[in-house]
């Protein structure tokens, strides 16, 4: 009998990149089923990442059994659970199973989906509660 799991995986649902990368990666089946979770939702998920210090407007956040993992290190996770079936998850794991490229490219995706952000004028989550830091 095979036991699997759920990932999870923390992702602005309002940015519309954030939103359809997240609806297109796929795991593989023997890792678990891949659960999406919209960071604007309260819960027990969310509680933990802000615990942790995490500004989930900078970041997206995988769980796997009880491990997290931010940003780059989430992409660079995900890559390495990917499936390889289809064009686009054989792209994710091809750019992003290098923890070392997996590191360089998030900050330049993380500062083009705040500049879409800015220009569709959505909202940021602000899950740490800071003073003045709604807009992107």
């Amino acid at each position: 009998m095979t036991t699997t799991q759920q990932v999870v995986l923390v992702y602005d649902k309002e940015c519309p990149a954030c939103d359809n990368y997240c609806r297109m990666v796929r795991i593989r089946e023997d890792i678990g089923e891949l659960v999406l979770w919209d960071a604007r939702e309260p819960g027990p998920i969310m509680d933990e990442i802000t615990a942790l210090g995490w500004d989930i407007d900078q970041g997206m956040v995988v769980k796997l059994e009880q491990q997290l993992y931010y940003g780059s290190d989430a992409i660079y996770m995900l890559s390495l659970l990917s499936s390889r079936s289809g064009l686009f998850n054989r792209l994710n794991y091809w750019l992003f199973k290098s923890k070392r490229l997996s590191h360089a490219l998030y900050p330049i995706l993380r500062a083009l989906r705040n500049l879409l952000l800015k220009l569709l004028g959505r909202t940021k989550i602000n899950n740490l509660g800071f003073a003045n830091n709604d807009k992107f």
